[in-house]
């Protein structure tokens, strides 16, 4: 049974749709990274729901480091090959979450830029076209605001539709359609039309990209009522997340670095899905929570090993929940650590960090021992030359210099 809540479609318990219901090289390709596996989550949608004011975060370093990688993090890479499943690229991973659930429902379809024969500037729907035929995945023209609002509209007719943004940056042209449509329309219509569409693209600061093509935009579609957004950030959650927003009979947009799309993991053979609204336990801890997302998750887990050294046990959490958060999660970590820090790449004014620190002092101010801390990147256009780059995101000795201070 569906029902309205702030606008989107509460199932519970979830139940897949049926049918009815419902060549260039990449830019700057990032190096293969390796990281550990991890434990399917059971795909649970659940209906409470907390309203996040923005609050101004705490200041933070004013040291920056000009080393902005994203590094490897702690596992068992040596003996990957032993372990069951198949290795994928991050890219590999989405592509082949994608063409399951295209196999699993006729009604899942692909629209955007270069998506068809040219199978997506970084090569997410290649070799689809092909298996699929045109109707199912439609290159389009560059009208970022036609092809969205005609994927919102394939929605309202029971397809499944994954809109692809060439960069997140062009969807904002999209913007309207996104908000006063793709987030509207199932409260506005009294619950008479479902938009279950998946908005997804690459994003966030890449290597000399330039400002227009290093865009975080998840601080813009956040205060968006009616939709939910997700960010993945290995091969494993990339696939999992991508088959759960398609089944998702909400509107949700799928937040991808492109510099992780060649990040390198073993994934199951059998099929998994993520939970949309759960975040990831990545390091367990007792001296300190820290909150991240995306690629600033590598970030931390190199901090983290500084840390250790030094005698610090942080525990870190990839949210990967943009909203709504997994107050669940982030509370028990709280209650337990009693400090936090906040790492993101997304902006410092009213970026995810603030909203988050926001939840956090509404719910959980009483165990709180020291006030939060929030790394952001700087409010600035993100510039194309490298050195000035590095300098706008956070890097690892400002996590390390954070901690220590929180610690103290």
């Amino acid at each position: 049974m569906a029902t309205v809540f702030q606008g989107l479609v509460v199932r519970t318990p979830f139940s897949p749709p049926n049918a009815l219901d419902s060549n260039k090289s990449l830019l700057h390709p990032p190096r293969s990274l390796s990281v550990s596996d991890r434990k399917a989550g059971l795909f649970v949608v659940r209906s409470e729901g907390r309203t996040n004011h923005v609050l101004r975060p705490r200041s933070r370093s004013d040291q920056f480091i000009t080393s902005a990688v994203a590094t490897k993090a702690d596992s068992s890479s040596a003996s990957t090959a032993s372990k069951p499943g198949h290795e994928l690229l991050l890219f590999e991973a989405l592509r082949e979450g994608l063409e399951e659930e295209m196999d699993r429902d006729p009604c899942v379809c692909v629209m955007g830029e270069d998506v068809g024969h040219y199978g997506g500037s970084y090569k997410v729907t290649k070799g689809l076209a092909t298996k699929y035929g045109d109707l199912r995945v439609l290159d389009t023209p560059i009208a970022e605001n036609s092809f969205t609002g005609m994927g919102i509209g394939a929605a309202m007719t029971g397809l499944r539709p994954i809109v692809e943004g060439m960069n997140m940056g062009f969807l904002l042209l999209a913007f309207n359609q996104i908000s006063n449509n793709c987030g509207m329309l199932h409260y506005t219509s009294g619950g008479q039309f479902k938009i279950p569409i998946v908005i997804r693209g690459p994003g966030g600061v890449g290597r000399q990209l330039g400002a227009e093509h290093s865009q975080r935009l998840e601080s813009y579609f956040q205060s968006i009522p009616g939709i939910q957004m997700v960010a993945c950030s290995t091969p494993y959650n990339a696939k999992g997340l991508m088959k759960a927003a398609i089944r998702s009979d909400n509107p949700v947009i799928l937040f991808e670095h492109v510099l992780l799309y060649n990040l390198k993991e073993r994934i199951p053979d059998e099929e998994y899905i993520c939970s949309l609204e759960e975040a990831e336990m990545v390091r367990p801890g007792e001296h300190v929570t820290i909150l991240t997302y995306s690629r600033m998750r590598y970030h931390v887990m190199q901090a983290a090993k500084t840390l250790v050294n030094k005698g610090y046990d942080p525990e870190v959490i990839d949210i990967r929940s943009l909203k709504p958060f997994d107050l669940h999660t982030i509370g028990n970590s709280v209650k337990k650590t009693h400090r936090v820090l906040i790492v993101e790449e997304c902006m410092r004014t009213g970026g995810i960090g603030a909203s988050l620190t926001a939840a956090i002092t509404e719910n959980f101010h009483d165990y709180l021992d020291a006030p939060i801390v929030c790394l952001s990147s700087q409010d600035v256009p993100t510039p194309y030359a490298g050195t000035l780059e590095d300098w706008t995101v956070v890097q690892p000795a400002q996590i390390v210099t954070a901690v220590e201070q929180l610690c103290q």
